[in-house]
């Protein structure tokens, strides 16, 4: 037995395959641009921006974890909106629709400003048609171009230069805190500051400075005449190791020391500051004796 299909049934179904309604796919490319466009121009509020997304988007930052849904992207982008002085844009390179009019891709290049830095890079976002005509972001992904390496830093500016003829050396007593007697001068820099110095002094014969110590390391150097150096809390004069003029030493912080001139001496002194001496016995303090 056979069955027969009648005409008008056949001519309905092959009418009805062959008119699907065409789209017009620059029509849609058209919308999708302007979509795309308000949502580069709501980047910084957060919650405007992110409304662009489908609310099962994925989001994927260079070098991290993907991030998916709406709610966890806003929660991200709106740590990076807060930064001082960001700024979004980009610019589109390219743009894809399908042919069904409700899937599309757009690729460009991004500029992140943020004060003291930002970063240039390139992405795609994937976007999809919903049921109400608009476009949505299904996928954003992106990531930075290589980043050059930063300049060099400029030279240091060279600061004043200093020439000092003996002549020129301004003497003055030594401080009140070491015995009197001594002639010092400050040849650069402040002992007084956490900077570089270098100072000169001048000892008589038989000065003598009783045990002490400095918060910082001391390079002294002999320029002239013979001084001799001792370690501990005693000044012992048979324990002196003598230093004539070349001579060079090396008293770390706080270790405890002395010092007697055994012919009249000029030193050089150079440390980083504050200088300070501390006299293991308070009472050899010639500054307290005037107290």
């Amino acid at each position: 037995m056979r069955t027969y299909i009648p005409l008008f049934v056949i001519a309905v179904v092959v009418f009805a395959s062959g008119c699907t309604p065409s789209v017009d796919v620059e029509k849609e490319r058209a919308a999708l641009l302007a979509t795309d466009t308000q949502w580069m121009h709501s980047a910084s509020d957060a919650a405007k921006f992110t409304s662009f997304y489908a609310s099962d988007a994925s989001f994927y930052p260079a070098g991290a974890s993907v991030v998916k849904g709406r709610d966890a992207i806003q929660a991200l982008y709106k740590q990076l909106a807060s930064a001082p002085g960001f700024a979004l844009s980009w610019t589109v390179a390219s743009s894809q629709v399908g042919a069904a009019g409700d899937i599309a891709y757009l690729t460009g290049a991004y500029d992140l400003k943020l004060t003291g830095g930002g970063e240039k890079g390139k992405y795609v976002t994937v976007w999809k048609k919903q049921p109400d005509g608009g476009w949505q972001v299904t996928n954003d992904i992106f990531n930075a171009d290589e980043t050059p390496p930063p300049p060099p830093p400029p030279a240091p500016t060279p600061g004043a230069h200093t020439l000092l003829a003996p002549a020129q050396l301004g003497w003055g007593a030594g401080p009140p805190n070491m015995p009197p007697g001594a002639k010092m001068v400050v040849l650069s820099g402040d002992p007084s500051k956490a900077e570089p110095f270098v100072l000169r002094a001048e000892l008589p014969a038989g000065y003598a400075v009783a045990p002490h110590w400095h918060p910082t390391d001391e390079h002294v150097t002999v320029l002239s005449g013979t001084l001799g150096f001792g370690m501990g809390d005693t000044l012992d004069k048979s324990a002196l190791t003598n230093l004539s003029a070349g001579g060079y030493a090396l008293m770390p912080a706080q270790m405890h020391h002395y010092v007697l001139a055994r012919t009249p001496v000029t030193i050089q002194v150079h440390a980083i500051g504050p200088f300070a001496i501390s006299y293991v016995n308070p009472a050899d303090d010639p500054s307290r004796a005037k107290n």
